[in-house]
């Protein structure tokens, strides 16, 4: 029988300008990058208003965690949920989206979603153990700059 993970305690903060490029790196390693979305655009466009953040979680000053975090004023929404290859089963994730819930809450915000390929059946699991449930809307999708629609976008 194994003994259950109790969350490590990481320093939890906004990125910075200094962060930028550890951070693409880490989503990089996580395989959280495609062709399709540039990363640092994304987290340019995260930080350019207040309804929205990158948080990043350290370890002994290392990045080893983020998640994106916003909101529409409405519904919450995260995105790069990421934990170093090299640091996981530590309890990493719970304490990142821990974070982004603790975010959302001081903003006003009750109701979180995310979206998962249904192929990602870790991911899928990790989110039903923080206690998600699928979603029984469907979700649409259309690039405003003409191109078409990828298979996997």
């Amino acid at each position: 029988m194994s003994a259950s993970v109790s969350p490590a305690p990481l320093a939890i903060d906004a990125i910075t300008d200094a962060d930028v490029e550890k951070v693409v790196a880490l989503w990089q390693r996580c395989g959280l990058t495609r062709p399709w979305n540039d990363p640092h655009a994304d987290i340019a466009l995260a930080r350019r208003r207040d309804n929205s953040t990158v948080l990043i979680g350290r370890d002994a000053g290392a990045i080893v965690a983020t998640v994106m975090v916003g909101h529409d004023g409405h519904r919450g929404w995260v995105y790069y949920v990421a934990v170093d290859p090299d640091g996981r089963k530590r309890g990493h994730g719970r304490v990142m989206m821990a974070a982004a819930e603790d975010w959302l809450r001081a903003a006003g915000i009750s109701k979180l979603q995310l979206l998962v390929r249904r192929e990602n059946a870790q991911a899928n699991a990790f989110y039903q153990s923080l206690g998600f449930e699928e979603s029984t809307s469907v979700m649409f999708q259309k690039w405003l700059d003409g191109r078409e629609t990828t298979p996997s976008s």
